[in-house]
């Protein structure tokens, strides 16, 4: 539109100029068009420079009152916030306005059908949710909940926990798995480990048993007793060892409830296992990977509002809007909220106006104040140029009449 303004201006020195060559030399009514271009070019020049002068220096020469925006920045800011304040930010206004609006309604729709909302809800909640974690002092936050952990396990009394989980286990005969694995593993390990038998039989036999050949018969009879016997265990369910297995599985279940003596020694073991650099170690690494699993899912849109806190939310939209009596209660207490923040933070607000508006530059406001107004400044100019041209015309004719 500033083009078009322009263009139009440039046209009119053109008509101008031909219509004035046309007027010395031809007879007829060039008078007429020769008017019309110069009062349009005037009325064109005049309005440019009054739309120029709001914003800037026409021509970049410092006329006085001109640049009448950015030289009146200050009051400016403070006209717009009182009018703001006077108009708009008073109690009785806001109450006014508010008191037909339904939010919860709105919130229990929005959450129910985000319609394109959910996405940039989803977005938002994990970039505010990624930033927050990630501006925490890592140093100092791990070191609390680190703390906290180990607070927590020595806190923690393992012992009578460890038995009412045992006894949950042979309840349900969840147990048996670890008999069974007990038995594998012993099974593995005499295999293994059956010349160390031969080896401790051998230095153990005497002279005689070794001359005859008995102490390899005797390690050979403990090693297949051995293997027989635990064959027998893994086949057997009902195994005289396995239930004596049993029997000292369920005592233990119940000395870990009910002995002093043996919660002490349990308690005393894991204050030496707390203490362990392994411990620690797993502790901090704990921590890390926590972490990383926070910022990773806050990070992901699709898992900020997803699953059954996503579900959740769509439950509560909809009894937001069902609900009458839920809904009363939110708008009453959004309605006072609005109207108690505007009583007691309005003159906090058109302050925030006013010194923003201080803050910008010359050429923010200028340009920002401009573009808010739009191509009507624009068209100012281009009616100025084409008012004006009538009113040469008109001028013109009159001049002829006398």
């Amino acid at each position: 539109m500033r083009i078009i303004a322009t263009a139009l201006l440039l046209a009119m020195a053109g008509l101008f100029v031909f219509g004035k060559f046309m007027e010395t030399r031809y007879e007829g009514y060039w008078g007429f068009l020769r008017a019309f271009a110069e009062a349009g070019m005037v009325g064109g020049l005049a309005d440019w420079f009054a739309v120029t002068a709001l914003f800037r220096h026409p021509l970049g020469i410092p006329i006085p009152h001109t640049a009448i925006i950015p030289n009146n920045k200050e009051r400016l800011g403070r006209t717009l916030a009182s009018f703001l304040r006077t108009n708009f930010l008073t109690t009785k206004v806001v109450a006014r306005r508010v008191q037909r609006m339904d939010v919860a309604g709105a919130m229990g729709k929005f959450l129910s059908a985000p319609s394109g909302g959910e996405g940039r809800m989803r977005m938002g909640a994990s970039r505010l949710m990624g930033d927050i974690i990630a501006a925490l002092d890592d140093e100092r936050l791990g070191g609390v909940a680190k703390g906290a952990i180990r607070t927590q396990l020595d806190k923690l009394d393992i012992a009578p926990l460890l038995g009412q989980l045992l006894t949950a286990m042979i309840r349900e005969r969840r147990h048996i798995p670890v008999l069974d694995s007990i038995i594998k593993w012993s099974s593995a390990t005499l295999e293994a480990n059956e010349h160390l038998i031969r080896e401790m039989v051998e230095e153990r036999a005497n002279t005689i048993m070794r001359w005859t050949g008995l102490d390899d018969k005797l390690a050979n009879a403990i090693v297949n007793g051995l293997n027989k016997l635990l064959h027998e265990m893994a086949e057997d369910p009902d195994h005289p060892l396995r239930e004596k297995g049993e029997e000292g599985l369920a005592s233990l279940a119940h000395d870990l409830r009910h002995d002093k003596e043996l919660q002490a020694k349990v308690a005393h073991w894991k204050g030496q296992l707390l203490e362990n650099p392994a411990m620690s170690k797993w502790i901090n690494s704990l921590w890390d990977q926590g972490r990383d699993g926070l910022l990773k899912a806050a990070r992901n849109p699709d898992a900020a509002l997803a699953g059954s806190f996503g579900d959740a939310l769509i439950k509560l939209g909809g009894t937001l809007q069902e609900d009458a009596r839920l809904k009363h209660q939110i708008n009453r207490f959004a309605r006072r909220a609005i109207v108690g923040t505007t009583e007691n933070y309005g003159d906090n607000i058109v302050k925030l106006v006013s010194e923003t508006v201080a803050r910008w530059d010359a050429s923010t406001i200028t340009d920002r104040v401009e573009n808010a107004v739009g191509s009507d400044l624009q068209f100012i100019r281009i009616n100025g140029t084409l008012v004006g041209g009538m009113a040469g015309i008109v001028i013109h004719s009159v001049g002829l009449l006398f």
